[in-house]
C-alpha cells in the first residue's frame, strides 16, 4: 500500500504517487514520458511522443459534448531536483521519498515535484475516467520546462483542435494566471590559472538559507549563497591571507541558491584568527537577513581526506594565481543579482529580474548561470546586453539559450469568464486574477496556437525548488473538484 492510498481523491494521489516514484529530472524525463505513453496506449487513447519526449493524449468528448470547443489540458513532466546536503537519494535513480504532515505531503529530504507532478497526476486521472464528463481532451505533457521550457518550445501542437489552454502549473489555490514574464538562460565563463599551492585545505560554506523559486520569491529578498560567500570571503581577505581552490553553488538556474561552498587554503596559525574574522563577518550579514534567512551560518573547518580528493579530482592542483583570485572575486562582487525593476502598472509585481543561480570551477575555468526575467521584451533584451556586456569587460566568454517569450495579458476572455464564474457559484467568492513574474509555458503556446485563450491555476505549492515543497492535501481535493466543474460546464 502507498503512503499516499487512503487520501481523497483517490485516482488524482494514485498516480500522484506513480510519478514520485518514477526518476524525471529535467533532461531525463524518458522513463515519465514512456510511462504517459503506456498509460495511453493501454485504454486506448490516441496518443503521440515527439523525439524531444513532449506526450499528447487525446479523448473524445463524452456524450452531449460533442459539440463543445475541445480543451486543452498541460502540465509539464520534469521536476527541479534539489536536496539538503545531507540526503543520500540518486535523483537519477530513485523515486522520492514521500510523507504526510498533516495536511501537507511532502519528500524527505528533497523538492516534492508538486510543480509540475500534479498536473500530470490530474490529467492521468481524467484520462482515465469513464464518468467525468467534458468536451474533448487534449492532454499535452512537455518536457524541460524548468530548464528553458525546451519542451513547448519545440512541441508540434498543428494536430490539436482546441483553443482553450487550461494550464495546471500555478501553486496558489483560488489565483488564477493570466500572463507571465519572458525569460532566459545566461551563462558567463571565465578562464583562470592556478599557482603551486601553499598551506592547509580548508572548506569555508554557507548554510541555512531558505532559498527559493527564482520567480515567485525573488521580491522576498532572500540571501543568495553565491552572492553571500563572495561577500564572505572579499571581506575574509582582509584579515588574512588565503588561495582560492574551489568555488561552487546551488543546482539550477531558476533556484535561489540555498548553500554555496569554497576550498581555500590558510597558512598554519592564521585558522583562528580566520575563524574569529568570520564570526563577525556572520553576525554582520546574519543581522541583515534575520527576517527572510534566520538561519543563515557561515562556518569554516579543515576538509576531509575525502573532500580533499573530490576537490582535486574536481578543479586539479594548485591555486588560483592572485590576480584571477581578485577577478572572480570582484566580477562575482559586482555582477547583477534579484530584482531590477518594479512594474509600473501592477503596483507589488516584479518587471524584470535575475538570479545568479549556479557557479562552478574547474582546473582551467569557472563559471555562472543566471535566470534572467522579464515582462517587458525590450527589458529582458538590454538586461541580457548588460550581461554580455560586463562578460567582455572581464574578458570572459557569453552564451544566452532557452529564451522563451512572455505571456501577454488578453483581457476578460470567454474561458476566463467561465472559469471565474465557476468559481464564484463553488465558493461565493472572488478569486485573485493576476500576473506572475515567474515563466510559464502559455507564451510559447500561444505562439503555436493562434487566438488561444488560457488560464494558469493549480493547488497550494508552497516553496517549490527547494526541498521544503509541499503539496496541500485539501486544497487538491478542492481544485481537482473545481477542474471537473470547468470541464462539466465547458
Amino acid at each position: 500500500m502507498g503512503v499516499l492510498s487512503n487520501l481523497e481523491p483517490k485516482e488524482v494521489f494514485h498516480y500522484f504517487e506513480e510519478i514520485c516514484g518514477i526518476p524525471h529530472a529535467s533532461y531525463k524525463e524518458k522513463q515519465i514520458s514512456d510511462y504517459c505513453v503506456k498509460f495511453a496506449k493501454d485504454r486506448g487513447l490516441a496518443v503521440t511522443q515527439d523525439d524531444l519526449g513532449n506526450v499528447i493524449i487525446i479523448k473524445d468528448a463524452t456524450p452531449g459534448y460533442e459539440d463543445k470547443e475541445p480543451i486543452i489540458l498541460q502540465g509539464h513532466l520534469d521536476m527541479v531536483c534539489e536536496k539538503e546536503a545531507d540526503c543520500d537519494i540518486d535523483f537519477d535513480k530513485e523515486g522520492l521519498r514521500l510523507a504526510i504532515d498533516g495536511d501537507w505531503i511532502k519528500a524527505e529530504g528533497t523538492t516534492l515535484g508538486g510543480d509540475d507532478g500534479i498536473a500530470v497526476a490530474m490529467g492521468l486521472a481524467i484520462l482515465d475516467s469513464k464518468t467525468i464528463k467534458h468536451p474533448r481532451l487534449e492532454v499535452v505533457f512537455t518536457v524541460s520546462e524548468e530548464v528553458g521550457m525546451e519542451g513547448a518550445s519545440g512541441i508540434d501542437l498543428s494536430s490539436l483542435k482546441g483553443h482553450r489552454l487550461l494550464n495546471l502549473d500555478s501553486e496558489k489555490e483560488g489565483e488564477f494566471l493570466v500572463s507571465c514574464a519572458g525569460g532566459a538562460h545566461a551563462e558567463i565563463g571565465m578562464p583562470v590559472k592556478r599557482t603551486k599551492e601553499s598551506g592547509s585545505l580548508m572548506k569555508l560554506s554557507v548554510t541555512g538559507l531558505l532559498g527559493g523559486h527564482s520567480g515567485d520569491e525573488i521580491d522576498k529578498q532572500r540571501a543568495n549563497a553565491d552572492k553571500t560567500i563572495v561577500r564572505v570571503l572579499d571581506l575574509l581577505k582582509e584579515s588574512v591571507s588565503f588561495g582560492l581552490v574551489d568555488l561552487f553553488g546551488g543546482l539550477k538556474d531558476n533556484a535561489i541558491p540555498r548553500e554555496a561552498n569554497a576550498y581555500i587554503t590558510l597558512l598554519e596559525g592564521d585558522t583562528e584568527k580566520a575563524k574569529d574574522a568570520l564570526k563577525s563577518i556572520e553576525t554582520a550579514i546574519r543581522g541583515e537577513f534575520a527576517v527572510s534567512d534566520p538561519d543563515l551560518k557561515i562556518s569554516l573547518r579543515e576538509a576531509t581526506a575525502e573532500e580533499a580528493g573530490k576537490c582535486k579530482e574536481r578543479v586539479g592542483e594548485g591555486v588560483l594565481t592572485q590576480e584571477d583570485m581578485a577577478r572572480v572575486l570582484d566580477f562575482l562582487n559586482i555582477t547583477p543579482n534579484g530584482v531590477q525593476r518594479m512594474c509600473m502598472d501592477m503596483p507589488g509585481l516584479v518587471e524584470t529580474s535575475l538570479n545568479l543561480g549556479i557557479m562552478t570551477m574547474e582546473a582551467d575555468h569557472f563559471t555562472v548561470h543566471y535566470s534572467v526575467r522579464s515582462s517587458v521584451k525590450s527589458c529582458k533584451e538590454q538586461l541580457l546586453r548588460q550581461l554580455k556586456t560586463f562578460a567582455d569587460r572581464f574578458d570572459c566568454t557569453y552564451k544566452v539559450g532557452g529564451d522563451y517569450p512572455a505571456w501577454e495579458y488578453k483581457g476578460k476572455t470567454p474561458f476566463l469568464n467561465l472559469i471565474v464564474d465557476t468559481y464564484q457559484k463553488r465558493t461565493g467568492k472572488e478569486p485573485l486574477v493576476r500576473s506572475i513574474h515567474a515563466g510559464l509555458e502559455c507564451g510559447l503556446i500561444a505562439q503555436k496556437i493562434k487566438d488561444l485563450d488560457a488560464v494558469s491555476l493549480g493547488p497550494d505549492i508552497p516553496d517549490i525548488h527547494t526541498p521544503k515543497e509541499r503539496l496541500g492535501i485539501s486544497s487538491t481535493k478542492r481544485v481537482w473538484e473545481f477542474v471537473l466543474d470547468v470541464l462539466r460546464h465547458g
